[in-house]
Order: structure tokens, then sequence, then C-alpha cells
């Protein structure tokens, strides 16, 4: 028999507005102390330097952490001019500088190249794994890395101000994989400036958006106030993007028992089962044959 997990057996959703200076693993330790939930993960990492929105999955939510992982983001962020720095942020150390500055009119021309499908190197202080190991690791320890370049997703990219000959401020919708940093770093290098991250905020990760975010401290408050229940969001709220299915009772059963079903008349593809108002599997629906993927257990 595997070992019960200690703590009580929440299951949602909650969208925490990160501070700048915490790793997204203390956010999780301290969601699941303050919640007492017996399980949670949070849905893609947020870098200390960065604030904003952090999605944390307890319980059978973590069930569709990819889902979460997979959506649009959006970022509002600050590049610093002058320098280059190993960790393409503030927090890393100078590898570079230039006199040289950009005009508000170079940089509205260089985001057009920037727009679209790119290929983007990801940043050295990475969690991209190179022969098993983490690209940050491997950055710490001194070693000369040539990552491969990838494709990513820019579907918006706006220079929202000039805040001075140092500094300008951005805006950005993007798609799975895509790096700020790595924004920031091959803008100051295409302008002949360098430049990194000064400040990085993220306004939302798929269906999560700050409107429904709340910080550490006004968690806190509520769990002092309230049961945590009540102001969880639903396990399905990262799949509205794909069909539900709805079962019967005894088609339900099965798949909890991951047995297939039959259902005719609907399309294959990945679909969320429910019964009840509550769901049961993600499935994967091939010519009317229903395979439960991920379980439920509600």
């Amino acid at each position: 028999m595997g070992r019960k997990r200690r703590g009580t057996p929440l299951h949602g959703w909650l969208v925490i507005d990160k501070d700048p200076g915490l790793t997204s693993a203390q956010v999780v330790g301290r969601v699941r102390r303050l919640t007492g939930a017996a399980k949670a993960g949070h849905a893609g990492t947020l870098d200390p330097l960065a604030s904003g929105i952090l999605p944390i999955a307890l319980g059978e939510a973590t069930k569709t952490v990819s889902f979460a992982q997979d959506g649009a983001k959006s970022y509002q962020f600050t590049v610093k001019w002058g320098e280059s720095r190993d960790t393409d942020d503030s927090q890393g150390t100078v590898t570079g500088t230039a006199l040289s500055r950009p005009s508000e009119s170079e940089i509205r021309q260089l985001l057009l190249a920037f727009t679209g499908e790119i290929d983007q190197v990801p940043p050295d202080y990475s969690a991209i794994k190179v022969a098993g190991e983490r690209a940050y690791d491997l950055a710490r320890e001194g070693v000369d890395l040539a990552l491969i370049p990838r494709k990513i997703r820019i579907d918006r990219l706006v220079l929202d101000r000039m805040v001075d000959a140092d500094h300008a401020e951005f805006t950005v919708d993007c798609g799975k994989g895509a790096y700020v940093r790595g924004l920031a770093r091959d803008f100051g290098a295409r302008l002949g400036c360098l430049g990194h991250i000064a400040r990085l905020r993220r306004t939302r990760v798929g269906p999560f958006g700050l409107d429904r975010a709340i910080s550490l401290a006004r968690l806190e408050e509520l769990c002092n106030t309230s049961a945590p229940p009540d102001f969880l969001l639903p396990v399905v709220t990262v799949l509205d993007d794909i069909p539900a299915l709805a079962l019967t009772g005894p088609q339900a059963e099965r798949l909890k028992q991951g047995q297939t079903v039959r259902v005719l008349g609907i399309p294959d593809g990945i679909a969320c089962a429910m019964n009840a108002g509550l769901p049961v599997a993600i499935t994967e629906v091939s010519a009317g044959e229903v395979r439960p993927v991920r379980v439920f257990n509600l």
C-alpha cells in the first residue's frame, strides 16, 4: 500500500499574485501550510525576480496542470539597455556594456521581427535539460552551453513607453516555452545596445488573470475567516478549451476503473468526461471508444 499523504484533501485552483523575491516552490509551500492541503503544485515556474500570476493546483487539480502550462501567457516587462547579464535579468553578473541607446522608432521597427512564430535560444539560466541536467545548474558550474533555438509564438508585442534613455516598458502575449528574458537579451543584441530584464510581471496564464488572483497575505486572511473550498476555483477551470462529454453513472464507473466505454456520435480527440456535474476523467476519444487518460477521484 502507498503511504497516505498528510493534510486535507482539497481539490481546485488558487491563483496567487506572487511578490518578487519568492521562488515558485516557496509559494507552493506557503499555500500548503495556509490551507492544509495534502497535495499542491504550480502551473509554470515564475522567476524569483518576477511578480504576478502563479496558478496553484490543489489535490486532483494537479492532474490538469499541463493544460494550464500549455495556455497562452501575458507579461509586462521593463528592459534596461546598456548591459548584458549572464542570467538575462538584473540579478545576474554583468557580462558586457554598451554606450549606445535605441530610439523609440528603432524599437518599434524591431518589434515587427519578433512577432509571430520565431526562433529563440533559451537563456542559459533556464530549466531546459541538457544531457539530463538543468541548464541553470550547468550554467552555475561555469559550463559553456550552446542551447539549440526553439520555435516560439509571439501573438502580440507592444512598446508601452520609453521610461528614460536606459529603460523601456513592454507588453507581450505569447505561447508556451517563450522566455521574456530571452526577448530582452535579443532586443539588446539586435539594437546593438545590449539589454536585460529589470522588471517582470506575469498578468495571465491560460484562463487565469489578475482579476482572479489574490496575494499570499489575502490568502492568509481568507484561511482565517472561511473554509478553503469557499474560495477555490473548480478543477475543470483549465479544461474549458476541450469538449465536455456527458456520461451515465455506469459509464462513469467503468472509466474510473480504467476501462473504456463506447459513446457514438462524438468527435475524436481529448475530452473531459462528466457525470452529475463532476469531472470523471480526461479521456481520449477514437472512433467512439472513450479511453481514460487521467481519472479524477472526486
